[in-house]
């Protein structure tokens, strides 16, 4: 769906986008994450036409649409018709109403009309803006534009969804409806990439994730993937707990009791196997053993450190 190869954006001297490498397969739910100027909103508007790369490569849908300092101006429209952007900040036309808005962005799109008034209808009702379908935008609150946002984003039924921090300024019923149309999507057949600094939404509803700092990407791959890599490096933590009072002495882990009988055992790899063994030998039983997972927050923030 998306190749970027070595692109370059740099402003009066600073590289934003230093020879940056990604690809979003079809099908895929892909969280883009990265620290504040990390280069997240340049690739997204680079990807779209929208500001000019100096070098590098991009295609959409197999169409090559940037390459060598030039946009194929053809192939980037062919392209933009079966993509759903939502910006990260847009100004909506504050004296329409939600339906004059997908109106306009219909007939843009070339949306006969015969199928505009359903689509309209079937896509408010989806984002929970029907009620106010004859309100002026000028009106909404920030959550009612984001849900707006969303609606023009899919009324050419895209292929593609590219959403920048989509769910900002959203109350948790507003995240959660969110979080479900994309899921929706996905099932649909449909591509969903999309930049967030809320890492707890990403590791939620994504498969893939790629980190981007200081314009390149450090990290990329599955969640669960990147969880085992990350528990390779930076060790294990497993919790157990046993039936009667375990002695750890000449063990050689690190251990520390967290209850009663229930401890906390960290080393440098996974060694619940010998812990087993270990404890057998003890005269005890395990009742319960666990690895405690990194979360997505504590991986990124590592990596970005």
């Amino acid at each position: 769906m998306i190749r970027i190869e070595n692109l370059v954006k740099a402003y009066n001297g600073f590289r934003a986008l230093d020879g940056l490498n990604l690809e979003v397969r079809a099908g895929q739910i892909y969280g883009f994450l990265g620290p504040n100027g990390a280069g997240k909103s340049t690739t997204i508007l680079s990807t779209l036409g929208l500001i000019f790369p100096q070098e590098g490569r991009i295609r959409l849908f197999d169409l090559e649409v940037f390459n060598g300092g030039r946009f194929d101006e053809k192939n980037l429209v062919r392209a933009k018709f079966r993509i759903g952007y939502m910006p990260e900040q847009a100004a909506l036309w504050d004296f329409l109403t939600p339906v004059q808005t997908l109106e306009i962005i219909s007939d843009a799109f070339g949306i006969p009309k015969s199928e505009r008034e359903k689509r309209i209808r079937e896509l408010l009702q989806r984002v929970n803006l029907w009620e106010e379908r004859n309100r002026k935008v000028g009106k909404f609150s920030k959550g009612m534009e984001q849900r707006l946002l969303l609606a023009q984003a899919l009324i050419n039924d895209p292929d593609l969804l590219i959403l920048d921090e989509p769910m900002s300024g959203l109350d948790p019923l507003g995240i959660a409806e969110f979080k479900e149309i994309i899921r929706e999507e996905k099932k649909a057949g449909k591509t969903v990439f999309f930049s967030s600094h809320i890492l707890a939404h990403v590791e939620e509803i994504c498969d893939t994730v790629g980190v981007i700092v200081k314009g390149r990407l450090v990290m990329e791959g599955k969640i669960e993937s990147i969880k085992r890599e990350f528990l390779g490096k930076a060790g294990y933590t497993i919790i157990v707990e046993t039936n009667l009072p375990v002695d750890f002495g000449g063990s050689g882990w690190k251990v520390s009791s967290i209850g009663d009988r229930k401890y906390r055992i960290t080393a440098a790899e996974d060694i619940r196997e010998e812990l087993n063994d270990f404890i057998v030998s003890k005269g005890a039983k395990i009742l319960s053993m666990k690895v405690k997972e990194p979360s997505l927050e504590e991986i990124f923030l590592n990596t970005v450190e």
